[in-house]
């Protein structure tokens, strides 16, 4: 039997999952949305609070990643990611999700070769190196009182 293209896509065709993409893209859009929302709601309160507009963006930064590895810890960033799809990339929440998710399941083999090792395997090195720069900075900053 010749496999011909017209037959291989053919196949193909069959047995290939069919798209939902206007569904997938809808549910992608109003989660993100949502998690934008959330994040100026955070931003507004802590204007209201009478934070600068410096210390709102860290604090509303800080509360994101907060909240996404919180809900990455509970299990419900997870679930979460299976029914809204992209949804849940929105940035800041999504970089912790990607950061805290290898961490916890890679935990068992020990604080350096499993957890340290896996943030840094699949969250990739620029984004804990960026996060435990600005944390050593903003140390020294504080101590010298810089800035």
């Amino acid at each position: 039997m010749e496999l011909t293209k017209e037959k291989y896509s053919e196949m193909v065709g069959r047995v290939s999952p069919k798209s939902h993409l206007l569904t997938d893209c809808t549910g992608a859009f109003i989660t993100g949305g949502l998690f934008c929302c959330a994040g100026q709601l955070i931003s507004d309160i802590y204007k209201m609070i009478g934070f600068s507009e410096d210390e709102v963006s860290a604090l509303t930064s800080i509360s994101l990643i907060f909240i996404g590895t919180a809900l990455t810890f509970l299990g419900v960033y997870g679930k979460l990611a299976k029914i809204a799809g992209a949804g849940t990339l929105v940035p800041i929440t999504g970089f912790a999700n990607a950061v805290a998710s290898p961490a916890m399941e890679f935990k068992s083999e020990g604080l350096i070769h499993g957890t340290g090792a896996k943030m840094f395997d699949i969250a990739g090195p620029v984004i804990v190196y960026g996060t435990f720069a600005s944390v050593i900075y903003g140390i020294i900053f504080y101590l010298t009182g810089i800035g």
